[in-house]
């Protein structure tokens, strides 16, 4: 076998690959990452996916907020003299708070507490919209015994609130609550509805006679009464109302006049000037409670047991009885007196109403025509 020569590389080649070969610098191998380091990087992912679902949830409150704050109003009303505390170097002492624009039967209405206008003249009475402009209602209604005012404004450019539906709303919902804190208008707080049907609370001056709140533990203070609580979709479900508090400020306990309620005597007041409440016409025992209707065989934990029947009145002319126990109005279970009194009164007059109760252990119905409560007694 002949080699060819011409072929082969020369000694000379050999060195000059050599020499190129060793200008060439060597590839870096890739560090291998640490484990913490990559079970940290693992970390941050999983936390930026959480956080873009609570962004979402915050973009969702933001836009809430931007859709209900036009329709929230600031409320300054001056006190007479004669009926406030006078600060120092001062003629007159202003309440504070917040209310919400609504728009029924072609008119503009603000909704709002009593206490807070309470004793003021509708010129007394400033309401500052959310642009800046302050205006003065044209006329004002309101109801002592549920805490309920509304006010008729006129102005260009008003924006009214959605109202949603609080016989819908239910513990856990989220809500939002906006108003007036110590003067601070549009302030927004945030929290859950954390109980229903809240009745005979001390509040005030114990004026509130007919009672059932909504609890919410998102902050209110004073200056938030008025003020709207809102739903996720941005509806009002109540009207913030009063707080319980050993310090005078929030501590989690607020209670608001579900809206459902709040309306029915809105628009009677707007309607007719006054609230119409149906009348049964029972003095009811306080000290009734489960123990006391076990003993009754009553087949009820609640109900409301009546002491006495004012004579003329529809519980006497249906037929009730001293000892009788009231445990269902019109399929509604009673739950105990005050319960009671609040179902009557939502009532509409002249409506007859099924009273379902237990006379000496038997279940027994009576058809009752309800009557207006002012042809018998008065507030």
């Amino acid at each position: 076998m002949r080699l060819d020569r011409s072929r082969c590389p020369s000694p000379a080649a050999f060195t000059l690959v050599l020499c190129l070969l060793t200008l060439i610098p060597p590839v870096a191998k890739a560090e291998p990452t640490p484990p913490a380091a990559a079970a940290r990087d693992q970390l941050y992912a999983e936390i930026a996916a959480e956080v873009a679902v609570l962004e979402r949830q915050g973009n969702l409150l933001r836009k809430v907020v931007r859709l209900v704050k036009p329709t929230v109003v600031h409320i300054e009303a001056e006190k007479p003299p004669s009926r406030a505390k006078i600060a120092p170097n001062r003629n007159r002492v202003e309440e504070s708070g917040a209310g919400v624009i609504i728009r029924q039967n072609n008119r503009w209405l603000v909704l709002t507490n009593h206490h807070v206008i309470q004793n003021s003249e509708p010129r007394q009475i400033r309401i500052q919209l959310s642009d800046g402009r302050a205006i003065n209602p044209s006329q004002v209604w309101f109801d002592r015994s549920t805490d309920v005012a509304v006010m008729e404004i006129e102005a260009d450019d008003l924006q009214p609130a959605r109202l949603g539906d609080s016989d819908e709303v239910d513990m856990g919902d989220f809500v939002l609550a906006v108003g007036s804190p110590f003067g601070l208008s549009h302030s927004v707080t945030y929290g859950i509805i954390s109980a229903k049907g809240r009745r005979d609370l001390k509040l005030g001056q114990g004026e509130l006679r007919y009672q059932d709140f909504l609890q919410t533990d998102a902050a209110i203070n004073p200056g938030n009464s008025g003020g709207p609580l809102l739903s996720l979709r941005g509806e009002v479900v109540g009207i913030n109302t009063a707080i319980a508090s050993n310090s005078g400020g929030s501590e989690g306990i607020g209670f608001t006049i579900p809206i459902n309620k709040f309306m029915r005597i809105a628009s009677q007041l707007v309607s007719h000037g006054r609230v119409q409440r149906a009348y049964l016409g029972v003095r009811l025992d306080r000290t009734y409670d489960a123990n006391q209707a076990r003993r009754q065989e009553t087949a009820s934990r609640g109900g409301a047991r009546v002491n006495a029947v004012t004579r003329g009145s529809p519980a006497a002319t249906a037929g009730l009885q001293a000892g009788d126990v009231i445990v269902r109005l019109n399929g509604v279970v009673v739950e105990d007196d005050v319960h009671l009194v609040n179902l009557v009164a939502r009532l509409p007059v002249g409506e007859p109403a099924v009273v379902g109760l237990y006379r000496d252990g038997r279940p027994l119905q009576f058809r009752v025509s309800l009557e207006d409560r002012e042809a018998f007694e008065t507030d």
